[in-house]
């Protein structure tokens, strides 16, 4: 861990010039104290590091000092930082080390193509917070313990012990065979086994995570994805799905494509309108999902026509007018 801190505090006093230790402290994600120390160490090694008092004062690299990586040219290295800013490296909780490989992949560049490229990533912006009606993106948390236990269980082979809180269930311990990790729409999940069984497990319900020096019970090759495809299988054609025929506005058609499991059928009415009929995985999920859309017509089944017109009859009563 110290020796990729040390190489990203080269490349960063490379790349950014005079940088004060309290820059540098927040930069790296350590203490002053830390820093203060990889300057000596740096010293130690022979790196060119000089320290600037005053106010203005700060760590410098004497110029012309070069690290040995290998180049990139400015394709390549764009390309490097646009799948860098993917969400995935947060989920998996490996977000300081992209930032370090970030350093590096722009410092590995040719010298006249660093400028340029620093100027292109400014002109991206990949998965910003928000979306155009100010929606934030829900991106769950998962603490880098965790996370990292999980990661070096999965690529170890070890058996993994895990804490998970299901949902309406207490947490509780569980010990799996680790698979894979899968990230989808910024949510992490661990698929793994459980005395053989399959299980797909969400990174942000493990509260507490131990690899065992047990080898997992597994196969040497895995094709996640074929893996994730029949689990999602698995998951969309059990427990109590609901099947809904529907008519819906165009508009609204991307709306329910994210709470539906499946379309079944995909027609279009004489009046542009479509007519769908889709799989939710409950009668409360279709509920609430439905009821977004308005207007909206539920065709069948007449059960769920009748619970929302019993919302709807509530509501209405609930902000009538004074009489």
């Amino acid at each position: 861990m110290r020796a990729d801190r040390l190489v990203s505090l080269v490349l960063l006093l490379r790349q950014r010039g005079r940088l004060s230790a309290p820059t540098i402290a927040r930069e790296l994600e350590v203490s002053i104290r830390t820093v203060l120390r990889d300057i000596e160490a740096l010293s130690a090694a022979g790196v060119p590091v000089y320290a600037e008092r005053g106010r203005y004062g700060g760590f410098e690299l004497l110029p012309g000092f070069q690290t040995e990586l290998t180049g990139l040219n400015n394709d390549e290295a764009l390309a490097l930082l646009v799948a860098g800013s993917r969400r995935g490296a947060q989920v998996f909780g490996l977000g300081s080390a992209l930032a370090s490989a970030m350093l590096k992949v722009v410092d590995a560049l040719p010298e006249g193509y660093r400028d340029t490229a620093a100027g292109a990533v400014q002109r991206l912006l990949i998965d910003p917070d928000t979306d155009l009606l100010s929606r934030r993106q829900v991106v769950e948390e998962v603490s880098d313990a965790v996370a990292a236990e999980i990661r070096s269980a999965v690529f170890a082979g070890h058996k993994l012990r895990i804490h998970y809180a299901a949902v309406d269930q207490a947490p509780r311990w569980r010990t799996v065979d680790p698979i894979g990790l899968v990230t989808v729409r910024d949510q992490g999940y661990l698929l793994a086994t459980r005395s053989g069984e399959d299980r797909t497990y969400r990174l942000s319900r493990v509260l507490a995570a131990e690899e065992l020096e047990e080898p997992a019970q597994r196969s040497d090759r895995v094709d996640l994805q074929r893996t994730w495809q029949e689990r999602s299988t698995n998951f969309r054609t059990g427990g109590d799905q609901i099947t809904v025929l529907l008519r819906v506005n165009p508009a609204r058609r991307e709306d329910l494509m994210l709470t539906v499991l499946a379309v079944t059928a995909d027609e279009v009415d004489p009046d542009g309108w479509l007519r769908l009929e889709v799989t939710f995985q409950d009668t409360r999920h279709a509920e609430w999902a439905l009821w977004q859309l308005a207007t909206n017509a539920v065709l069948a089944p007449q059960s769920l026509r009748t619970t929302l017109h019993t919302r709807a009859t509530t509501i209405a009563t609930r902000y009538a007018p004074p009489s």
